[in-house]
């Protein structure tokens, strides 16, 4: 029997956390280690609990939840991380993803998709409320009129990589089906994200999508960049 995913939940609304947690635990294979509705609490109970999974509120003071994503990010904590929110706004996404979030998801989502969504971030995916993907399509329509050049930038192994994340793949999971390391993997996606000029791996997925790299994915073989 797997382990079961380890979760810390921060939101301000008591409340709602507490259902949350309560439902989580209900639908098994995880288990809400720690629960606060102060951000500030989040580093002392990623550091006491060493969950899995970290899901976070929006809007919630004093540390908002784009504040605390930044940061986590940038004290090196690499835990993946869900924003869970009422808000549908189009910026508050951008800057979701742009602080580092792995994923973005509305508080009216069922119950059995929450379940997946966290199963899916411990093993590396990117999650985006389905509601929401037109949003994200959107805020790279601007970066379309160079998106040629942009793709000509990069190795072959680079494009290789992209096709993996288009397909929503961890940097464990490329390594693995590369067979080069895990930090290569790593290396290569920073070179990919500041080449394309984007900002998260949910990003450069859908950027992948967009210009069709995904779909020649069995085709890709190239060598190491």
């Amino acid at each position: 029997m797997k382990d079961p995913i380890r979760v810390v939940l921060i939101d301000d609304h008591t409340l709602f956390r507490m259902g949350l947690a309560e439902l989580l635990e209900r639908r098994g294979a995880i288990q809400v280690v720690g629960i606060s509705g102060n951000g500030e609490d989040a580093h002392q109970l990623l550091q006491d609990k060493q969950p899995d999974v970290l899901i976070v509120d929006l809007h919630m003071p004093p540390l908002n939840g784009i504040s605390l994503v930044s940061q986590l990010r940038e004290e090196g904590f690499t835990i993946p991380i869900l924003v869970l929110t009422v808000s549908n706004a189009e910026e508050d996404l951008a800057n979701a993803l742009r602080a580092g979030a792995q994923g973005y998801l509305l508080k009216d989502i069922e119950p059995d998709e929450m379940v997946d969504a966290i199963r899916r971030a411990a093993r590396g995916e990117t999650v985006v409320a389905s509601a929401m993907t037109m949003k994200l399509v959107k805020l790279l329509e601007g970066k379309q009129d160079t998106s040629e050049s942009l793709l000509n930038s990069l190795t072959q192994r680079e494009r290789e990589i992209l096709t993996h994340l288009a397909h929503g793949e961890s940097n464990k999971t490329i390594a693995r089906a590369l067979e080069i390391s895990h930090d290569t993997v790593k290396l290569h996606v920073r070179h990919i994200l500041s080449k394309l000029n984007l900002t998260s791996r949910v990003e450069a997925a859908v950027f992948a999508v967009e210009h069709k790299i995904g779909l020649a994915r069995n085709s890709s073989s190239g060598n190491p960049g």
